[in-house]
């Protein structure tokens, strides 16, 4: 995953509705919930609700498709999984003793 892909991502989730909607859909699991329950059980209105799903939807961490008259979402998983492999992706890389400290303290 490129770097700003990953901040893009992260963007999306640094807000509290957006970042309640999706755990609330990780919870619902694979099944797709229509965005009305998705508003009731946050206590929103949907055309809140509507705006930050597709903040989600449009960098790719909830997918959605309409039913008939309403909006359909899912949390998509696999890009939670990309995401959070790039940000470990440097653990334990096999470091013997921690930084020193000082040394980076400086550079500040």
């Amino acid at each position: 995953m490129e770097t700003s892909r990953a901040i893009d991502l992260l963007h999306a989730l640094a807000q509290d509705t957006r970042l309640a909607a999706w755990r609330f859909l990780v919870r619902a699991g694979p099944e797709e919930t229509p965005a009305g329950v998705i508003a009731r059980h946050l206590g929103i209105a949907p055309p809140v609700l509507s705006f930050h799903l597709s903040c989600l939807a449009r960098c790719g961490l909830v997918v959605s498709r309409r039913h008939g008259r309403h909006m359909m979402y899912a949390a998509d998983l696999d890009v939670m999984k990309d995401l959070t492999d790039f940000l470990v992706e440097d653990c334990c890389l096999g470091f013997d003793a921690p930084p020193d400290t000082t040394i980076i303290a400086k550079e500040f």
